[in-house]
């Protein structure tokens, strides 16, 4: 069996990926395939729970009968968000009734309501905040915009989960006095990049306004951002790009361009370059998130290159370099990266896209 995830993995890189070519239908196929084979293993599993008593110590299906595969909860979300997304895009994927089937039973109303108390519970209420809050929002985004009759059902299965993290968004904003600037979960740029793209897909002004308005009160005076600083060991996200990619949807453009000029003005230098963070060891679950740092970055190079094309369409060139960097890790054969890096990858392609 891992001969043939190898011989797999083989054909697959030498396909060339490249983020700024579309998605072919073999590619998503091979993709696709990768949240599939998780999305209902149970272990190893992850959790990330307070136990308030011995009652709340159940296995990780009990707990999230939704998202308990691919090794954590977010994993899972975003797992979901990667399928959704290649049905979308790619009506004919491969094994796609039963890409659905598992969908419908993992998305059930029964599932998601006990995902809701799960939340909703008192001690539980910072749970995946804000990295998985804001998958969520992406995966009923996906669901939202497809015009499959699959989804409609799963989009109003999930819409109570939503509803509650989007509550929970404006709640915690403003308590929020001092952002998180890391490279990993809790990554508050990042946490709210989503969430604002779901805000104008669903019009929440609320929602919308929320977000602008601390986004400014917490980066709108930062300035040079320490890009040398990057990467930290285990970093899955880069804190400067994520903070650009923020601002960028936040701000006017003109105003953007103004900010970025004072928090990342190497990036405007046509010449810029910057060294891929590199991974050591792929089996190893916390050093293969570098391979998401690059393609954090990456998406945000193609994001600002499509946007500002005459300010910044050199970074186009290095979000390829970052991108063909990580591509192949995904396709080994190995659960540590395998399990999450479809979603960063799909994400990059995503954006990279007209």
């Amino acid at each position: 069996m891992r001969k043939y995830i190898f011989l797999l993995a083989y054909v697959f890189v030498c396909m060339r990926l490249n983020a700024q070519a579309d998605l072919t239908i073999d590619q998503a196929n091979w993709l696709a395939a990768l949240p599939m084979k998780c999305m209902q293993q149970q272990y190893p599993n992850k959790l990330s729970q307070l136990l308030n008593d011995p009652s709340e110590l159940l296995s990780p299906k009990q707990l999230h009968p939704a998202f308990y595969g691919c090794f954590d909860w977010h994993s899972s979300v975003h797992g979901h968000w990667s399928l959704g997304y290649l049905l979308n895009k790619f009506p004919a994927l491969q094994n796609r009734d039963s890409v659905i089937q598992k969908l419908a039973t993992n998305l059930s109303k029964e599932n998601i309501d006990a995902e809701v108390v799960y939340l909703s519970k008192k001690h539980e209420k910072s749970f995946e905040r804000t990295y998985g809050w804001a998958w969520v929002l992406k995966l009923q985004q996906a669901l939202d915009e497809s015009k499959d009759s699959y989804a409609k059902p799963l989009a109003r299965n999930l819409q109570p989960l939503t509803d509650l993290l989007v509550q929970r968004y404006i709640e915690f904003l403003p308590k929020l006095l001092y952002p998180l600037r890391i490279g990993t979960h809790a990554n508050t740029a990042f946490g709210l990049s989503f969430a604002y793209d779901y805000a104008v897909h669903t019009h929440n002004i609320p929602l919308k306004e929320s977000i602008a308005v601390n986004a400014k009160r917490y980066f709108l005076k930062d300035a040079g951002c320490p890009l040398n600083w990057e990467p930290s060991g285990t970093d899955f996200l880069s804190p400067c790009m994520e903070e650009i990619n923020l601002m960028e949807k936040v701000l006017p453009a003109n105003e953007f361009i103004a900010w970025a000029k004072k928090f990342a003005p190497q990036l405007f230098n046509k010449k810029f370059d910057w060294e891929v963070a590199k991974v050591s060891d792929r089996e190893d679950g916390h050093l293969v998130h570098l391979d998401g740092l690059n393609f954090s970055r990456a998406w945000c190079f193609f994001l600002l290159a499509k946007k500002f094309p005459a300010q910044l369409g050199h970074l186009k060139a290095l979000g390829e370099k970052h991108f063909n960097y990580s591509i192949g890790s995904i396709t080994d054969g190995n659960y540590e990266g395998e399990h999450w890096l479809a979603s960063f990858a799909l994400h990059t392609y995503e954006v990279s896209m007209p």
